[in-house]
């Protein structure tokens, strides 16, 4: 019967939320725009990384090493698409 009880999960979704609630004492705490910014962007990477290695299953899978470059891909060009914006909304570059 232990080998049937989700434990790996069930801990994991407890961990997104206390997560979850460091990110919303942030809030009620009213803490300085850098110090919240910061446990904000910590948070939210900790919580990806959780969700994509235990609810998405991807360290699961045989092709583990495929499923890691595309993430690191996706992340790429999401920082690459980010950094392109603010270079020519907010900077002023065109």
């Amino acid at each position: 019967m232990k080998e049937l009880f989700p434990l790996k999960q069930v801990m994991g979704f407890i961990f997104s939320l206390v997560l979850t609630a460091v990110a919303l004492a942030v809030l009620l705490f009213d803490m300085s725009f850098a110090v919240g910014m910061t446990i904000l962007l910590v948070t939210a990477f900790i919580q990806a990384g959780l969700q994509l290695i235990l609810f998405m299953h991807a360290g699961e899978s045989n092709d583990k090493a495929s499923i890691y470059t595309n993430v690191l891909y996706g992340i790429i060009i999401a920082i690459v698409t980010i950094l392109g914006t603010m270079l020519t909304m907010v900077w002023g570059y065109v």
